[in-house]
């Protein structure tokens, strides 16, 4: 069965910093890619970055680069969120999801082609 954990979210102050975590189990890491994204209440899920775990590449959408690192432990079959300068607007239950590493979604850093999904980690950033 295939796994995704995401964890590290929480409260945090506006300008602070998190880093979650997306555990992956059940598939073989290294065929895959992995996808950070995020849907605040009342929003569409939006795409951040995504990492290829064959070559750790990665994938960003425009709206979020510069704050947001994304990194992989392939020994450990974790991929992070770095986040920085958090703000109330990055309020959102945060996911990651699969694809095979070969997928243009992956690329693209698309939601939609996404195979698996975690369940999601809420975080909420206060002003």
């Amino acid at each position: 069965e295939v796994q995704l954990v995401e964890s590290g979210g929480g409260l945090v102050q506006a300008g602070g910093s998190l880093r979650l975590s997306c555990a992956v189990s059940g598939l073989t890491f290294d065929d895959y890619g992995i996808g950070w994204f995020r849907q605040a209440p009342g929003k569409e899920r939006e795409d951040i970055v995504c990492i290829t775990n064959n070559d750790n590449k990665t994938y960003y959408a425009g709206s979020v680069k510069g704050r947001f690192t994304i990194s992989s432990d392939n020994a450990k079959n974790t991929v992070y969120l770095q986040v920085n300068s958090l703000k109330p607007e990055d309020t959102a239950v945060y996911y990651c999801a699969a694809a095979p590493h070969y997928s243009e979604y992956i690329y693209a850093c698309y939601n939609y082609g996404m195979n698996y999904w975690g369940k999601g980690t809420l975080v909420t950033v206060s002003s």
